[in-house]
């Protein structure tokens, strides 16, 4: 499917700009084709060449992909470096930046995907490292009925944003289970997410009845979707393996009217 690239600037609540960047899906001859959206997050170095083959990649299947410069409120929309000072940077404007203001965000971009015609009124989220946070935490928007997040960090911590985040326990508690379901990757070598972060988290949606499905992918350490400066972490195929499980959600959540659920117990039948 082809994809045409596009920026929408946006006013934030504090007057500063938010960009938008936007990699909508084309069939040629079909111009009011709809489409689901996707709110892609970035890690902390904004929308980056990675992130933008991430969005692309999404897009290409036919997901209108909308990928926010999110530090606007200390920068412009332009990427940080790969390297000591962006990485430090990027660090730094993740704690500075409020959780009001990240919640802002996911508020515009979900309202510049309900202004666009070509818009079918379902919206996911997906991001990686920082964006996999955000991503999880978007659920907290009823617009939002699905979401995959790749190696999330900070939720164990509660060390997101200036004076630290609640995430994991307003997802759990403000989670729509009957509607709402997500898809975590973490790998077993991540250390910005050690293994009694990832247990909790687990634990946590478990117990609030989430429609969840959780990998803890063997070997595979943080930042291994990323595919440039990846200090040797990028796994091509364990991507591909992940991305077969977010087409899987959102072709099934996003593009087919699933109608409205019958909530019956499933029950699953003994057998070989």
């Amino acid at each position: 499917m082809l994809i045409t690239e596009s920026y929408k600037d946006v006013k934030t609540s504090k007057g500063d700009t938010m960009r938008i960047y936007t990699f909508h899906p084309k069939i040629p001859g079909y111009p009011r084709a709809k489409f689901p959206g996707v709110v892609v997050y970035s890690e902390i170095y904004q929308v980056t060449g990675p992130v933008a083959r991430f969005a692309k990649k999404i897009a290409a299947e036919g997901y209108i992909c909308v990928a926010p410069s999110i530090y606007h409120d200390f920068i412009d929309h332009r990427p940080l470096a790969y390297d000591v000072k962006g990485t430090d940077d990027g660090n730094r404007y993740k704690v500075e930046k409020t959780i009001d203001s990240y919640d802002e965000d996911n508020k515009l971009c979900c309202d510049y995907l309900y202004s666009l015609d070509t818009f079918n009124g379902k919206i996911g989220a997906t991001g990686m490292c920082l964006g996999g946070h955000l991503a999880f935490r978007a659920l907290l928007d009823q617009r939002i009925t699905a979401a995959v997040c790749f190696f999330a960090t900070d939720i164990h911590s509660k060390s997101l944003g200036k004076g630290g985040d609640d995430s994991l326990e307003r997802v759990c508690k403000e989670l729509d289970s009957h509607r709402q379901e997500l898809v975590m990757f973490f790998g077993t070598l991540d250390n910005h997410v050690p293994p009694e972060g990832r247990d909790l988290i687990r634990a946590k949606l478990r117990d609030a009845g989430a429609k969840l499905t959780f990998m803890e992918i063997c070997d595979a350490q943080h930042a291994f979707v990323r595919d440039e400066s990846s200090k040797g972490r990028y796994d091509s195929a364990i991507t591909s393996s992940c991305f077969g499980f977010l087409f899987e959600l959102f072709d099934r959540r996003l593009k087919t009217d699933l109608g409205e659920e019958d909530r019956k117990p499933v029950v699953v039948e003994n057998v070989c």
